[in-house]
């Protein structure tokens, strides 16, 4: 059987890491959608196989029009995540009102449509389950992925084809490069230590000691796995956090880095302590810009994800980050 998929954001982290998923299948018919005034991003393509490229400006009214025919799956990755983005007309534009399009059009065209949302939709609270009741967005981001959230929501029912929104924790893993300060952690403490032979991390803050805020880090192959498992499964439709289930501390994270970073200069492993005796790790003052508007913690519950049948098992912070080191360059 053959499908005509569409990825937006294709050019971006999660987004070119689905159509190699995709790839690794047989699937080639992808028609990419992005935006490459950030140029750098087509490195992101290059060795991977599509159909065609749309430029996101050109896609939405198109799509609706029907311009690319019988489409099976739309993945749907295009978003602003700045979380510091302050323009909040831009932000609603980008998140919201087209991707709001994009819906309609797949429920009319009877597309499926696999989306991402975010964990932001949590804010600073304490549950991360997919109901109302828990859902506090911090910033103008977490509110644009809860108002599409609860689009879909009151769509669900009158839609023929599957909707599957995601709410991803913090992804990590290659392809990350280009997103500047929204990379990953893991990211940032790679180019650290390689620039400066140590990683740097934020201070107490929130009631966590130095280094000990806690998220649900999820690396991103695990990402695309679910992301399959939905496309293999086109019967369950709805809201679904998409996180490892585990809040591990961003200690564990330059841990993780340092020891893989050591291990292929053939340097043995180090406890934390060790490394920060050795100044290898440091730390650094919370920032006032940040203060207010900080998730210190954060762990997807997965209960929807696994009462629908979805038992993929993800990894844990010491595994995904070794996996991702050894994928990044040496030089």
């Amino acid at each position: 059987m053959t499908h005509r998929i569409v990825v937006t954001g294709a050019a971006g982290f999660i987004g070119s890491n689905i159509v190699r998923g995709l790839n690794a299948r047989g699937i080639t018919d992808v028609i990419a959608v992005d935006n490459l005034t950030q140029a750098d991003k087509f490195r992101n393509l290059v060795d991977l196989q599509i159909a065609d490229y749309v430029d996101k400006t050109e896609f939405y009214e198109a799509f609706a029009h029907g311009r690319f025919g019988a489409v099976d799956s739309v993945f749907h990755e295009g978003a602003c995540s700045d979380t510091m983005q302050h323009d909040g007309r831009y932000m609603m534009s980008n998140n919201y009102a087209a991707s709001r399009m994009l819906l309609e059009a797949c429920i009319e065209r009877g597309t499926r449509l696999l989306y991402a949302s975010s964990a932001a939709v949590y804010g600073a609270g304490e549950r991360f389950s997919e109901l109302p009741e828990h859902e506090h967005p911090l910033n103008v981001y977490g509110y644009s992925k809860l108002l599409f959230d609860q689009l879909v929501r009151r769509r669900l029912h009158g839609a023929r084809s599957q909707i599957a929104g995601f709410r991803y924790f913090n992804v990590y893993g290659p392809g990350e490069r280009h997103k500047g300060r929204m990379a990953s952690v893991a990211w940032h403490h790679y180019q650290q230590f390689r620039e400066r032979g140590r990683v740097e991390l934020f201070g107490a803050y929130g009631g966590y000691g130095p280094g000990e805020q806690k998220r649900d880090f999820v690396l991103v192959d695990d990402v695309v796995a679910v992301n399959l498992w939905f496309f293999d499964h086109p019967r369950h439709s709805g809201v679904f956090n998409l996180g490892s289930g585990r809040a591990q501390p961003f200690n564990d994270i330059a841990h993780a880095v340092v020891n893989a970073l050591r291990a292929r200069a053939g340097q043995q492993e180090l406890t934390l302590q060790q490394m920060i005796d050795e100044r290898l790790v440091s730390y650094i003052d919370f920032p006032d810009a940040l203060r207010g508007k900080y998730q210190c913690f954060t762990q997807a519950e997965l209960h929807a994800l696994r009462s629908v049948g979805c038992d993929h098992a993800f990894a844990d912070v010491e595994r995904g980050v070794r996996s991702y080191i050894e994928r990044l360059p040496q030089a």
